[in-house]
């Protein structure tokens, strides 16, 4: 059942592996290792190993991953697409295993159950994951050597595992990685403010962006909205239409909004943030886009919860930045930056038409890593050659160059990370990476720029002075959205202000967590 192309890659991997110089050693170990891992006994050590090193979780959801991946691929799946397995005679004899499977071929269970059992327990345990890993990594290729599977059998598998593992965190929420933890984690600090209620949406302006989270499925909220807030006012942008434009009509008319709301991602709240400070009005996030940073670090996880705080009034202070440029001036929700992250983001947005935004990232990296070149800046009155400098509305975590993600939230001042351009592209381009389990993994890879060539700067207000490469249009960026550099004066540089703006946005916002220390204004 699987396309003719998806077979040709198969014999055409199948015969340049089985023709491939045979070592001894080499060829036994994997032959080995692939019967090890035969009925999951491979990974009931592990697993074992786990439990006494007091790693218990990790133990238990990588068991249970890899049973339900190894039942979804051996009983559910093959019982599908079958398909023969690789010709018994085609595979070199020292390779051989001592009994040829005959079971349909697609998937392979071996790989499902590797791929389960490895994602299983990063999900509990990171360092663990790193690991294990590797091992399962083998595992998945040792079915390919020793000529049990075809490639495709391979992949499939690996899909199946890791799917069943991502799937069951879904219904059995992983615990935080309390190893993992640094003592160096940023402090929250929340200033608790009461906002108007609204329990029908009445004096609500809910704006929508339509192309908001187009690289993720969700499901559509108008269906929420519209149950749950019946006398909100809702308005769909159009295409051509700027939300400044609409807005503004809007509060220029009888009986203005009370409330500013939007639906979408990080540029769009931000934008809506800017209006809503500029008419002096409580913010409503609605998260719609890809990443929601902002929504994300105040606790707005969905849009019931957000609409939740609507009803029962609940919100926070937040501080925001404002970015200078050309004499425009922007609100910043989470960060800005020059360097190589906006050149990476005019890259991807380029491919975006024709890639999509996935594969245009990975390409728009690509290069990056071939192509990029510092910039140079004045800051402080300091010259220096730098890869990217990133201005945090509030401290951000220690040690990280790209603070893409604001951490606090009542913060008053501004955390800026300077990447000295000491090291390879490749470095930089790393650093751009967010997330702990993908900067732990660079990390032990040593792909991560050294905390020597990163410069932490806090502030409450900077200035950065920037000599754009000649010939070339540079971009600055905030919050995801990708700004054209101004133009530049008469010393051929062009200059970038930011402040902070202490506690100056209202949004509703749930209760947060017992972990953060709350300040409520409301009871001084």
């Amino acid at each position: 059942m699987l396309p003719a192309w998806v077979r040709g890659v198969d014999r055409t991997v199948g015969r340049r592996l089985n023709a491939s110089a045979s070592w001894h050693v080499h060829d036994r170990a994997y032959t080995r290792l692939s019967r090890a891992a035969d009925h999951g006994l491979l990974w009931y050590s592990i697993a074992a190993t786990l439990f006494a090193l007091g790693r218990r979780r990790a133990a238990i959801r990588g068991v249970a991953s890899m049973l339900v991946a190894s039942v979804t691929s051996d009983v559910v799946v093959k019982s599908f697409f079958a398909g023969p397995r690789p010709l018994f005679d085609d595979v070199p004899a020292v390779r051989r295993l001592r009994i040829h499977p005959s079971t349909p071929s697609f998937p392979s269970g071996h790989s499902a159950s590797a791929a389960g059992f490895a994602t299983g327990v990063a999900l509990e345990s990171g360092r663990s994951g790193l690991v294990i890993g590797p091992l399962a990594a083998a595992v998945a290729y040792s079915r390919l050597h020793v000529g049990a599977h075809w490639l495709s059998d391979v992949v499939g598998g690996v899909a199946i595992g890791a799917g069943v593992a991502l799937l069951g965190r879904i219904v059995v929420p992983a615990r935080a990685h309390d190893e993992e933890v640094s003592d160096d984690e940023v402090e929250q600090v929340v200033e608790l403010i009461t906002l108007p209620a609204s329990d029908d949406g009445r004096g609500v302006l809910i704006v929508m962006n339509q192309g908001a989270g187009t690289a993720v499925i969700r499901l559509d909220p108008r269906s929420t909205i519209a149950n749950r807030l019946p006398a909100a006012m809702v308005r769909e942008l159009e295409p051509d239409e700027d939300m400044d434009d609409v807005v503004r009509e809007i509060m220029a008319g009888e009986d203005a909004p009370q409330v500013l709301g939007v639906y979408g991602g990080d540029g769009s709240v931000s934008r809506m943030a800017h209006l809503a400070l500029e008419f002096d009005r409580p913010f409503l996030a609605l998260p719609g886009g890809t990443f929601n940073h902002f929504s994300r670090t105040a606790g707005i996880e969905s849009v019931d919860l957000a609409i939740d705080a609507l009803q029962s009034g609940s919100g926070i202070a937040a501080s925001v930045g404002e970015l200078t440029a050309g004499g425009r001036t922007t609100t910043v929700l989470n960060a800005a930056s020059i360097g190589i992250y906006p050149e990476f983001v005019a890259e991807r947005t380029r491919r975006k038409a024709t890639l999509g935004k996935w594969i245009g990232g990975v390409v728009a990296t690509w290069r990056q890593v071939r192509d990029a070149e510092p910039i140079d800046i004045t800051v402080g009155g300091r010259r220096a050659r730098v890869w990217s400098v990133f201005a945090s509305v509030g401290r951000n975590t220690p040690g990280q160059a790209a603070t893409m993600q604001r951490r606090t939230l009542s913060d008053g001042v501004l955390d800026v990370r300077v990447l000295h351009a000491r090291g390879s592209r490749l470095q930089a381009v790393a650093a751009l990476s967010f997330g702990r389990a993908t900067r732990a993994v660079l990390r032990a890879l040593r792909l991560l720029p050294p905390a020597s060539d990163i410069e932490h700067i806090t502030a409450t207000d900077i200035a950065i002075s920037v000599q754009p490469r000649h010939g070339e249009a540079t971009f600055y960026a905030h919050d995801g959205e990708l700004e054209r550099r101004p133009a530049v004066g008469d010393d051929g540089r062009y200059t970038l202000t930011c402040r902070i703006l202490p506690k100056a946005l209202r949004v509703y916002a749930p209760a947060p967590s017992r972990a953060q220390e709350v300040l409520d204004s409301t009871r001084r």
